[in-house]
């Protein structure tokens, strides 16, 4: 039983090393249909036994098979999955919203830093909250927060309330454009993803093919929507408040311009590999 396990995950890994993918996609997505983690797959009586709970080899397989083709086909890993892990949640992703990138990670320790200089409740508003990957991570990491999640995106919203519901109930979340978003109210912090990649720029195929346009594409440069966002943060903010947007890695400039009218304090951020990946600043 074992070696015929090895043997069968071996052929998971050649076919998507084939396709392009690393092998460990194979591990994610046998390890998904067994209804175990990854680490588990190291584990023979752990595999005996939910091989047993399923009780028929044979759909394991053809199971297995499936998921492997639809990944050599470029669709997303945790679309087949139905999971992202992001910081130290595991969130429920699919069709209709962005999967979440962990270089937004480094955005939220920030944001996480500047809440920790306050006294007292923190009102922050996400601005394109897709899945609901920043907010959930600062309202699990910060309780000291009030959070509302603001998507305009049907689609994104069903996956949002979903996350929502499952780990943190107290985030409000509005159904909205983010030009006319929450008229009136002040807040302490505002964080923004907005679609900042430009039109013409190509994209892998499982990006290109299967996550939505709507979140990754903002213009023929990629700055028409992240200028709106940045409009958006300016009004909302409270005199002192702290904005941090995420970017495309050529934009730091121009979103710094973009920000300077009303900002201060603007200061590039940049991802693990040295690139350009988010910008904050303080409202004036």
């Amino acid at each position: 039983m074992e070696l015929t396990f090895k043997e069968f995950l071996r052929g998971g890994k050649e076919q998507l090393t084939a396709a392009g993918y690393p092998e460990v996609d194979a591990e994610h997505l046998l390890a998904h249909v067994l209804g175990i983690s990854r680490m588990e797959l190291h584990n023979p009586l752990t595999i005996e036994n939910a091989i047993n709970a399923i009780g028929d080899i044979t759909v394991i397989e053809e199971t297995f098979w499936k998921l492997l083709d639809r990944r050599s086909a470029h669709e997303p890993l945790q679309y087949l999955t139905g999971t992202a892990y992001f910081r130290y949640l595991e969130l429920q992703v699919g069709p209709g919203v962005l999967v979440p990138r962990p270089e937004s990670e480094l955005l939220v320790e920030v944001v996480l830093k500047n809440i920790e200089s306050h006294i007292g409740a923190v009102s922050v508003v996400d601005l394109g909250a897709g899945s609901g990957a920043l907010t959930l991570a600062i309202a699990t990491e910060a309780p000291n927060t009030h959070l509302i999640a603001v998507e305009k995106d049907p689609a994104a919203v069903e996956w949002l309330r979903k996350n929502v519901s499952r780990i943190d109930e107290t985030v409000r979340i509005l159904e909205s454009d983010v030009a006319t978003a929450l008229d009136g109210v002040k807040c302490d912090v505002v964080i923004a993803n907005p679609p900042y990649i430009p039109n013409n720029q190509e994209l892998p195929k499982d990006v290109a093919e299967h996550e939505p346009s709507v979140a990754l594409f903002g213009g023929p440069d990629g700055m028409d929507i992240p200028r709106q966002f940045i409009e958006a943060a300016a009004r909302l903010l409270k005199s002192g408040g702290f904005f941090a947007i995420e970017h495309h890695e050529s934009h730091p400039a121009a979103i710094a311009d973009e920000m300077s009218a009303e900002f201060e304090d603007i200061k590039s951020h940049h991802d693990l590999v040295g690139r350009p990946r988010f910008t904050t600043g303080i409202r004036r």
